[in-house]
């Protein structure tokens, strides 16, 4: 494992418990769980909630316009366990108040802690909606947006975007104000342009011009791998908080480890690995199950040296046997890990 500086760890540890709400809410701690595309499903977030740490959780992406008749029972994305729902926040994609605002009726009705609009995704199936980052090339529709769903419901409003479509930051820091002014509670930034499918580095620099922008919490999203980057994004910017996508696939613990000192044991990876399957399976149907498993296992396989040959007998695993299979052949305590995970494993 890597090894952390004690006045890293004690430095993090206390600037991610500081006290925090949300709109009139408490949150135990400044380390959040990013919304995740086929990742932050209800199974992962189980595993997740096991190991504890998380601040708030937040839901995979789901669509305004099925929220209102979706089934929970049988729902991929719209579902989860009720416990969580204290800590849980509900990301809604959607272009329109007219499809916002039964969602997020549904949402507040339901008991989730808070709900999302997503401003960031840049997949082409949701930009050419008028959704996700697309709502940042026309800001009188985001702001729109934002309006009506605070005139709908009073639990936390948050907002998760991007810098916009140039690296001009300008746009973003004007939106974000007036995101404020219509009653956003809490801005998630990810501090790339839209089109940017991570290949340059994020540009820490502007989550800081958020942030001096605005008198609500601001988190900071992307690349924050180990915790002298989450130190790092903290101390440069300013930011209340920070949101982790990739790598809480990678390492659920981390939550646990950079917020109160837990410390993982040699079987960690093999037991996360298991874990996860079993739940999987439990939760989903055997083909549904497979396919987020394998999606998984592209982010797990990143921790190893090797990762690209435990990732190539994953994705060709035919059932959840098949998969226990190779966790128990190919996982072992001695294998050689990354200080980072290596992220060019990652397609996503």
């Amino acid at each position: 494992m890597h090894m952390v500086d004690k006045s890293v760890k004690k430095t993090l540890a206390e600037l991610l418990n500081r006290p925090l709400s949300i709109g009139g809410k408490a949150v135990a701690n400044r380390l959040w769980l990013a919304p995740m595309a086929g990742l932050g499903h209800v199974a992962y977030r189980e595993v997740l909630a096991g190991y504890g740490g998380c601040g708030l959780m937040f839901t995979e992406m789901c669509g305004a316009k099925a929220v209102p008749t979706e089934n929970p029972a049988m729902s991929t994305m719209f579902r989860w366990r009720e416990e969580e729902l204290p800590r849980l926040v509900c990301q809604i994609v959607g272009a329109t108040p007219k499809d916002l605002i039964p969602a997020v009726r549904r949402v507040e009705d339901e008991g989730f802690f808070g709900v999302d609009i997503n401003m960031g995704c840049s997949a082409s199936g949701v930009v050419k909606r008028n959704s996700g980052a697309a709502l940042l090339k026309e800001p009188e529709a985001a702001v729109a947006a934002v309006e009506s769903v605070r005139r709908e419901v009073s639990i936390p409003l948050f907002v998760k975007f991007r810098t916009g479509w140039t690296p001009d930051i300008q746009p973003a820091v004007d939106l974000a104000r007036r995101f404020e002014s219509a009653g956003v509670d809490c801005l998630v930034f990810h501090p790339r342009i839209a089109p940017d499918k991570r290949t340059r580095p994020a540009v820490v620099d502007h989550i800081r011009a958020i942030k001096e922008a605005v008198s609500i919490p601001v988190f900071g999203n992307g690349d924050v791998v180990i915790p002298e980057e989450c130190l790092s994004m903290l101390e440069k910017t300013g930011c209340d908080g920070v949101s982790v996508g990739r790598m809480a696939i990678a390492r659920p613990w981390l939550f646990a480890e950079w917020t109160s000192g837990f410390t993982p044991d040699e079987n960690i990876f093999r037991d996360y690995a298991l874990q996860l399957a079993d739940t999987l399976e439990r939760t989903y149907d055997p083909i549904r199950a497979l396919k987020r498993y394998r999606l998984f296992s592209v982010f797990f396989a990143a921790n190893f040296a090797f990762g690209h040959n435990l990732q190539t007998k994953f994705l060709g695993a035919r059932s959840m046997d098949d998969i226990r299979t190779i966790i128990s052949e190919n996982i072992r305590p001695d294998m050689r890990l990354n200080k980072r995970p290596n992220m060019n494993l990652h397609s996503t």
